[in-house]
């Protein structure tokens, strides 16, 4: 058979497969304004291709039965029905925790404790370096010191912010017929000589005209008043670390790489052997969260703030501003100012990861495309690329995302991206729930009482604005639940599936396991030097997909 037909018979074949692909996987409208998904109404609906497999399924569904039962014992334990001081929350407190859990119980009080969340907490993605004072930033007269500070500490290129305007405007949740409340805060921070991240001040809400000059919280203020200030910051960061940057920038994303992959893409195809492994699992996850964790009635209509539609809002306003550059950690920390800060601990392990995720898929791109023009005919891979900006993620384009690829080094940016989204950021952002968010106070999934607009606060208003009981329960468990190790976990690079045959690909992949060795080295090392040691971009401990 000449190598003409031969290249026809596979071109055939992978035509036919597609064609059957596509009738199994289509695209659907879950919420008008969020990227696309698969179109299953449950985790039922999907191919058996893409399920969970049984050991799998047992293992989630037995651990959701078993917090509910941990919930339960809690309540009986406890026998409180409201809070009177914050000790009580130890009450709680027991159960599956991390060491480091137990060390968030006893630190979240200190600001430096505080400011280092922004670095290397469960929601590294939103602390920014201050070019300018932000406008939205009303210091009062009386503040002239104030001011001074955080102008030298600007000229200093030490003063950072974390700026929450994207809850600005989101209507609350009502939960068992009660009011909840949101803020929207401003943060302003500045990085100490010793790495060290302190607040500056805080301000709960923009201002707004017509209204008085929202109160500017400082960490002179009374203990209990700065407490709170910060506690609705810690609220604020729950938010859009569960929405924008855990379910949108991992999930959501990942769903349409995987949709479009199976779509576009045969299976003969070199970006499909390359993407498959990280695509385990994750139409099925994201299933079931859309029927239980943000369907109507499901965990964020029952315990969080911005649950009841709120939550929705918040993804389509994250979703309008989502970034191409934003997914890419040699871009994304640059434009956050966030490069050669030797305690910005996630920041320099998402690089370094990047980087050696990008020589293993450069490596692998350029055994099977030998030069820019093999890339720019390949009718598949464009298909692929068009399919995932333009269709799922709605006209992206906009947004720096790419509709066609022009050379070899662009389509190793993007796929770089999809692995490392699937795989390193998922685990930066999912991993620390446990950590971070066993401890209620710490991060509160919801504020029973408006955001205080005077410096009298007492340890009552505290108390009655912190989740109750319930709501502290249900945040531990589902905390426990999503962020604790998987039994099935396969780590970043080690998927025992082998969809590539030769030498040359072997040797890219064994490269790979040597880079990610060798970090893996690096950051143990380094670990054992730290008070505080960050674990979650090590890899051993990412998995090779969203699974969770």
């Amino acid at each position: 058979m000449m190598r003409n037909e031969v290249q026809g018979l596979f071109q055939k074949h992978g035509e036919e497969e597609l064609e059957e692909r596509r009738t199994l996987y289509r695209w659907a409208t879950w919420k008008e304004g969020l990227p696309l998904s698969v179109a299953a109404a449950s985790e039922k609906d999907l191919p058996l291709d893409v399920r969970f497999h049984e050991g799998k399924k047992i293992d989630f569904e037995g651990t959701l039965a078993a917090g509910m039962m941990d919930i339960a014992l809690k309540r009986l334990y406890t026998l409180l029905s409201s809070w009177n001081s914050l000790e009580d929350f130890d009450q709680i407190f027991w159960g599956s925790k991390s060491a480091l859990a137990k060390r968030v119980r006893q630190s979240w009080k200190e600001d430096d404790f505080f400011g280092y969340q922004f670095l290397n907490g469960v929601n590294p993605t939103l602390l920014r370096r201050s070019t300018s004072l932000p406008t939205r930033l009303v210091i009062p007269p009386e503040l002239e010191g104030l001011q001074a500070q955080l102008e030298r500490k600007l000229q200093e290129g030490c003063l950072f912010e974390a700026d929450f305007s994207l809850l600005d405007g989101i209507q609350a949740n009502v939960i068992q017929g009660e009011r909840q409340h949101l803020a929207a805060p401003l943060v302003m921070l500045k990085m100490e000589p010793d790495g060290k991240l302190l607040p500056m001040a805080i301000q709960l809400q923009p201002p707004c005209s017509g209204s008085p000059d929202p109160p500017l919280f400082l960490p002179s203020d009374p203990s209990l008043t700065w407490l709170l200030a910060k506690a609705w910051v810690r609220n604020s960061d729950f938010q859009l670390h569960e929405l924008q940057a855990h379910l949108l920038k991992t999930h959501l994303v990942a769903e349409v790489f995987a949709v479009a992959t199976m779509r576009c893409l045969p299976g003969m195809h070199p970006i499909f052997k390359l993407l498959i492994p990280h695509l385990r699992y994750t139409l099925e996850i994201n299933t079931r969260a859309r029927t239980k964790l943000i369907s109507d009635g499901g965990i964020f209509d029952q315990v969080v703030n911005t649950g009841g539609g709120g939550h929705l809002d918040v993804l389509r306003k994250a979703t309008a501003c989502l970034t191409y550059r934003s997914l890419c950690p040699p871009d994304d920390l640059a434009d956050r100012g966030l490069l050669g800060i030797p305690s910005a601990l996630y920041a320099h392990d998402a690089l370094r990861l990047w980087d050696i995720i990008s020589r293993y898929v450069q490596g692998t791109v350029h055994l099977y495309y030998s030069e820019d023009e093999v890339v720019q005919s390949d009718p598949e891979v464009q298909a692929w690329c068009q399919e995932i900006t333009e269709i799922g993620l709605c006209g992206a384009q906009e947004r720096g995302f790419p509709v066609s690829f022009q050379s070899r080094a662009e389509l190793c940016h993007f796929v770089t991206m999809c692995i490392f989204t699937c795989t390193a950021q998922h685990s930066g952002i999912n991993q620390g729930q446990l950590d971070w968010y066993a401890w209620v106070p710490n991060a509160p999934c919801t504020m029973r009482k408006p955001p205080p607009t005077t410096k009298d606060v007492t340890l009552e208003m505290v108390m009655a604005t912190l989740p109750n009981v319930h709501q502290a329960c249900l945040q531990m468990t589902i905390a426990w639940h999503l962020g604790r190790f998987q039994p099935d976990m396969v780590p970043l690079g080690h998927h025992k599936e082998e969809y590539f045959s030769g030498p040359g690909y072997k040797a890219v992949l064994k490269r790979f396991q040597e880079d990610l060795n060798t970090l893996e080295r690096e950051i143990v090392a380094r670990n054992e030097g730290l008070d505080l040691p960050y674990y979650y971009l090590q890899p051993s401990r990412i998995e090779n997909s969203i699974t969770i």
